[in-house]
């Protein structure tokens, strides 16, 4: 609940899993404007995993308990809050974010878009509505995906498909020859 502070959620969150909050691991970029957060998290006791880039993938590791991350905190960029949200729907997560801007130019593209309510809070429901499908592929390595690899005249992939309507979660990887 974005009204709460992060320590309220982390107790929620603790709770709603059958868990304490030192067993939670909480992913956050590694930005200044994060660091009252950071310091906040870790004196609640739960772990921090600090990333330098991909909110995106720092939403999608929430998904799967294999990547021992169990929320995403933080500020990040409005449409990549939106693809975080349509991956989070696909396994019937929760997602909350609300819009901050950096400046007014940021301000006055949202206004000529129509967001007229800089206060609102967006539920999952308001950022991802209908069934969607979710896609990426690695681009580099990460904790989630593999990066691209070219070897002896092939390229590999390795990719994530993920579909609301059915909560089909696919991994592929693809091998294909080099033009």
């Amino acid at each position: 609940d974005l009204a709460k502070t992060p320590t309220e959620n982390l107790n929620a969150v603790a709770k709603a899993l059958g868990r304490v909050v030192s067993e939670l691991t909480v992913v956050i970029l590694d930005r200044e404007r994060h660091a009252k957060l950071i310091a906040e998290v870790r004196a609640s006791g739960a772990r921090v995993r600090l990333i330098e880039e991909g909110d995106v993938a720092g939403a999608v590791a929430t998904c799967f308990e294999e990547s021992g991350v169990d929320l995403l905190m933080g500020t990040g960029g409005a449409p990549e809050g939106v693809i975080g949200a349509a991956a989070v729907r696909c396994v019937d997560g929760d997602f909350q974010g609300r819009l901050r801007f950096r400046n007014d130019e940021e301000r006055g593209r949202a206004e000529r878009i129509g967001v007229t309510d800089f206060k609102r809070r967006y539920a999952l429901n308001d950022l991802a509505s209908t069934d969607v499908i979710f896609a990426a592929t690695g681009v580099t390595n990460g904790t989630l995906l593999g990066g691209v690899k070219n070897s002896n005249g092939h390229v590999r992939t390795h990719s994530l498909v993920m579909n609301s309507a059915t909560g089909t979660i696919t991994e592929l990887k693809t091998k294909a020859p080099r033009k």
